[in-house]
């Protein structure tokens, strides 16, 4: 069944996918891949604020390439959601709503995302390019000495995603594996 959400996104909207929707998402959302997470983390841990609010928004973990001359963003294609994973429960406790990968998650991001009603969307691997058509803004907001690993809030439209763990644990990855 396909939907379309709004980010930031609420507790109800979240309680309402389920492992296997089709989602298109429209709205603000941030990037952050694993030099972000990490830096994230340790200001988290020492008490310190970080550079976007988590509350209810969605992370992207996307490092775009540069964009072409007239393009908003380069190729947006998703990268492995794994790595993110030491650093996703805390953020998660903090109020992080949604994650956008590819790929598995570990039992614990499964378990944070139960208790902390969150959901985990897959963007198609090796599409970048069409992804990033969906990307109507894209600014540097925090970390730029990362270069494509700083943060950034995007304003997309549409942007098509598939429900893979929902807030019940529900993993699509799973059922397709036991079918």
């Amino acid at each position: 069944m396909d939907k379309y959400i709004t980010a930031p996104i609420t507790d109800e909207v979240v309680s309402d996918l389920k492992a296997g929707d089709y989602v298109y998402i429209s709205g603000t959302i941030y990037t952050a891949r694993d030099a972000a997470h990490k830096r994230m983390y340790e200001s988290l841990m020492k008490g310190e604020d970080i550079p976007m609010e988590l509350k209810n928004n969605i992370i992207y973990y996307l490092g775009p390439s540069p964009a072409r001359e007239g393009q908003v963003i380069g190729s947006a294609g998703p990268t492995t959601s794994s790595r993110m994973d030491k650093y996703t429960p805390l953020l998660l406790e903090k109020g992080l709503k949604g994650m956008i990968g590819k790929g598995k998650r570990s039992v614990e991001v499964k378990e944070a995302m139960k208790k902390n009603n969150a959901v985990y969307f897959a963007a198609i691997g090796g599409a970048g390019a069409l992804l990033s058509k969906c990307i109507k803004s894209a600014e540097v907001i925090a970390y730029d000495d990362l270069g494509t690993e700083a943060i950034r809030k995007l304003e997309v439209e549409n942007l098509p995603v598939i429900v893979v763990i929902d807030n019940e644990m529900n993993d699509l990855y799973e059922n397709v594996m036991k079918k």
